[in-house]
């Protein structure tokens, strides 16, 4: 039997460079026996709100806000040292689980040091917020991972890559006070992949990106309550990579332990498209692109990861897909490579993810993703 490591990265992978390790970083991530530091998060659920109401006294110190909206659109200021901040619009991405009710347009707002915030919605309408503190809570030493990776190219500088344990995933949060897993993993053929903004920040300006992957994991995790973050991967400004959605006890991020009827290794199911998940690997980058693009960090790093998962799942990043959703039968053409408002003409909550601004990139994007595919070892297509 071939192992789903050589899957991943062929029988060429030791003649083109890689490590043994393989990892995103191009040298393996901390071994077993070194450990992190993880923090607690710290929430202060403020329930819900009338808009407008301004909030002067937050129950804790702020890093970020999570605000969840019912109506079309909502906005919030922040007053920190320097005065109150403009209105930043909040339109939030519609994820949720297969199968799952959809649930309300949330988003994260990097909220570092302010003092007050206002909320306000589009129809005068409620908001549903809670106060995070992803940096000042209780802290606790976890032991990492063994090595986690993906496939890499044959030539070029890899991105830094974070497994949950070096961005401070408080593992605990995935489970019930029974021991029992909240979200269990389920394991699909990769079909597409799809790319989103956080929409966290307007000027994308995060003096703590892993803090931030923090609150997204507890907003998603706890306060949507889908039981773990929503996107397989995120990427930070600085073109940093982030292990989202857990997938099991091995050394690889996204997949499972085995291999689908053709050899391809499987996806764990995540909550970043709703209704349109099974099948659809998510990554997101970090940020809001409704008036500016991705900085050239953060584009390189999503052009190497694009590349890795089609090299993996045998994908074309040019292509079309005919995607069946395996769990529900939702069903519909889309791009390989789409954007998360590419899934509205199938049937997807419309949203304006990944960004005006970014969103008619996409074609190059692809083009660029097939030209590094070239340099990707390729899987063997009959490993059993």
């Amino acid at each position: 039997m071939v192992s789903r490591r050589r899957v991943l990265y062929g029988a060429a992978g030791a003649a083109v460079g890689l490590s043994a390790a393989g990892t995103f970083a191009g040298s393996a991530t901390a071994a077993p026996s070194t450990s992190t530091e993880v923090t607690s998060p710290l929430a202060a659920p403020r329930g819900r709100l009338m808009s407008r109401t301004v909030v002067t006294s937050p129950t804790i110190p702020l890093t970020h806000l999570s605000v969840r909206h019912g109506g079309p659109s909502a906005a919030v200021r922040l007053r920190t040292g320097k005065g109150w901040s403009d209105w930043l619009e909040l339109n939030a991405c519609q994820n949720g689980r297969d199968g799952s009710a959809a649930s309300a347009r949330s988003t994260v707002v990097v909220a570092n040091g302010a003092t007050a915030y206002e909320v306000q919605t589009a129809d005068g309408s409620d908001a549903t917020v809670a106060e995070l503190n992803m940096v000042d809570g209780p802290r606790r030493t976890v032991v990492n991972p063994q090595t986690n990776s993906l496939p890499a190219p044959r030539t070029g500088r890899q991105p830094t890559y974070l497994p949950r344990a070096r961005w401070g995933a408080d593992e605990s949060l995935r489970f019930a006070e029974d021991g029992s897993e909240l979200w269990p993993a389920e394991f699909f053929p990769v079909q597409t992949l799809t790319v989103h903004h956080s929409g966290v920040y307007e000027h994308n300006e995060d003096p703590d990106p892993a803090a931030t992957v923090r609150a997204i994991y507890y907003d998603q995790c706890v306060l949507q309550e889908f039981g773990d973050i929503g996107y397989h991967l995120l990427i930070d400004e600085a073109g940093r990579i982030y292990e989202g959605r857990y997938s099991d006890p091995g050394p690889l991020p996204v997949y499972g332990p085995g291999l689908g009827s053709d050899g391809r290794p499987l996806m764990v199911n995540a909550a970043h498209v709703g209704g349109y998940n099974a099948g659809n690997i998510g990554v997101c980058l970090l940020g809001r692109f409704t008036s500016q693009q991705p900085s050239a960090a953060a584009h390189r790093s999503l052009v190497f990861v694009l590349a890795g998962l089609a090299a993996a799942g045998r994908l074309a990043p040019a292509g079309r897909a005919d995607y069946v959703n395996p769990v529900s039968g939702a069903s519909g053409k889309v791009d390989v490579i789409s954007g998360h408002r590419d899934w509205a003409t199938i049937g997807a909550d419309p949203t304006e993810c990944p960004g005006d601004a970014f969103h008619p990139y996409l074609g190059k994007l692809r083009q660029e993703v097939a030209v590094l595919l070239r340099q990707f070892p390729t899987p063997p297509k009959h490993p059993r």
